[in-house]
């Protein structure tokens, strides 16, 4: 409130037709920096005042999503969250694990999906064992 009441202090000489109220929110009226002028996600903006006592809009950046499993939509550990344009310039030590799957699918899916296909094979070849078996009968 000080810094508007040295504003209309100082400028109470120059605006003698404005009431010192409506002063104020002229003052206060604050313009977007961009030429982009809806209310749209990409035009987020909040209030900030400069070290000058200025009132201005700061853009703030849209939130960022987790990676997640492709199975079990659970959110992945070791990657950044970050926008997709940021991803394409990140190195690719941040963006995966060293792993099978890695960066897609998490620990517990990719051991769920080993031990499936190791069991899989595993019935394959007594199904043939015992196919054998029967042959020789």
């Amino acid at each position: 409130k000080q810094w508007y009441q040295r504003r209309v202090a100082i400028t109470a000489g120059i605006t003698n037709n404005l009431s010192p109220i409506s002063f104020i929110m002229v003052l206060n009226r604050v313009t977007y920096r961009r030429r982009l002028s809806y209310n749209t996600k990409s035009n987020k903006t909040h209030f900030c005042k400069t070290p000058g006592g200025k009132l201005v809009y700061h853009y703030s950046k849209k939130k960022t999503n987790v990676s997640k499993c492709g199975d079990c939509k659970s959110a992945l550990h070791g990657i950044t969250a970050v926008r997709p344009k940021k991803l394409a310039s990140l190195s690719r030590r941040v963006k995966t694990v060293s792993r099978v799957y890695g960066g897609t699918k998490c620990g517990k899916c990719v051991r769920s999906r080993i031990i499936r296909a190791f069991l899989i094979e595993e019935q394959k070849i007594v199904a043939k064992v015992l196919k054998a078996q029967a042959s020789k009968i």
